[in-house]
């Protein structure tokens, strides 16, 4: 995720069309989103959610990290406790570890199909897999620091049926070209393998996810919605990146962070503040208001 401070920001004026004054839930990405610039949550932003929570609304993280990244966010989930992982592809218990409670993977001839397509439409392209016990990747990925002690191998024998954990279900496949410019390579790419899965991006590098057909924030977050009797104009979602477009373009009032990418700016009627200046705080903080003196 590119820091706030490496992109333009565009301007965050109280909205002419505020959130509806009793939401009953709210949904945040996490990086360049809900996060400061470090991985951390500011002593507002932890307000702001105890404070959601305490006026009856609930709050689902929604975010692209797997769910042994969810260490930072683990201790101010409150209520049900889940969270939304892998870009839709996990829904976890993190009241419990990280457990997962629902699992909507890529199948594995799928990812198998992509990585065919992109090693002969962009050659240089190189893939990791993330599986619901870890991640994997080929010698050519940018290594994982966070996962000192991932498998490396090439892809093909990563996805193939006789894999050690083949038995994981592939959450999604991540490729990263060296040189390509990031929205180049996710219009080339779903040009070439669109037919085997949904295709985004949330990193500042040429780094797509794939997730399997019909798999995003938006389309787990509205099955989430759909089983406590919430509509999508009772949402209230927060974004920054491609991955959270569909999620914020669902929602009934959807926020992009003053740092976002052009293409949330331009799809989203709020804004508010960056990442770094507590913007999804802030708008916690006035539905807060308008709910208790509504």
């Amino acid at each position: 995720m590119t820091p706030a401070t490496e992109r333009p920001n565009t301007p965050a004026p109280e909205p002419s069309h505020p959130a509806p004054a009793r939401p009953r839930l709210i949904a945040t990405d996490l990086d360049g989103t809900l996060l400061q610039d470090d991985k951390t949550v500011s002593d507002r932003t932890v307000a702001a959610l105890a404070a959601a929570e305490r006026a009856g609304i609930e709050v689902f993280f929604v975010t692209g990290r797997p769910a042994r990244w969810m260490d930072v966010v683990s201790a101010h989930v409150h209520g049900h406790g889940l969270a939304i992982c892998a870009n839709g592809a996990a829904v976890v218990d993190l009241h419990r570890g990280g457990l997962p409670i629902e699992v909507r993977p890529l199948a594995a001839g799928q990812a198998l199909a992509v990585v065919e397509a992109l090693r002969e439409a962009a050659p240089g392209t190189s893939f990791a897999i993330e599986r619901s016990g870890g991640i994997f990747y080929e010698p050519e990925y940018p290594p994982f620091h966070l996962d000192p002690g991932a498998i490396v191998a090439p892809a093909e024998k990563l996805l193939h049926d006789g894999f050690a954990h083949a038995d994981m279900p592939v959450l999604k496949l991540l490729a990263h070209h060296p040189e390509l410019a990031p929205d180049a390579f996710l219009r080339l790419a779903r040009s070439v393998a669109g037919t085997y899965g949904d295709f985004t991006r949330s990193s500042p590098s040429a780094l797509l996810e794939v997730s399997g057909l019909g798999v995003s924030k938006a389309s787990t977050l509205a099955r989430c919605c759909a089983e406590r009797g919430i509509s999508a104009a009772e949402v209230v979602a927060f974004g920054d990146m491609p991955n959270d477009l569909e999620m914020l373009m669902w929602a009934g009032t959807s926020y992009a962070m003053a740092n976002a990418h052009p293409d949330v700016l331009a799809a989203t009627t709020h804004r508010t503040d960056a990442n770094t200046e507590d913007g999804v705080a802030a708008v916690i903080e006035r539905i807060v208001e308008r709910t208790l003196t509504g």
